[in-house]
């Protein structure tokens, strides 16, 4: 599943929104809406991350979708497992570079 950062970010790197809708249909990915609570937690996360020092190379939809992810899912697909271990330690993260 995947909330709509991920559609939309997905989307952008194919030629047409449909191609992007067949692609993700086939991964067998399905569409799940952000709610309000996984938004919230995403805010107080960003604005731990700033607070922390945290640079403006991580954007919000960064943390929106490890929040949804963490409300939503059992795992989140990443190659940045730093990041998401240091802000959302209870988020199961999955390498797709690994085995």
């Amino acid at each position: 599943m995947a909330c709509e950062v991920v559609w939309a970010e997905t989307a952008g790197f194919f030629p047409s929104a449909d191609e992007a809708g067949q692609a993700l249909a086939g991964l067998g990915a399905e569409f799940a809406s952000m709610d309000a609570g996984s938004a919230l937690r995403a805010g107080d996360v960003w604005r731990s991350y700033r607070r922390r020092g945290g640079k403006r190379e991580r954007v919000i939809a960064d943390f929106l979708i490890a929040a949804h992810a963490l409300s939503h899912a059992d795992r989140l697909l990443t190659r940045d497992r730093g990041f998401y271990r240091t802000y959302f330690p209870k988020l199961k993260l999955v390498d797709p570079t690994k085995p």
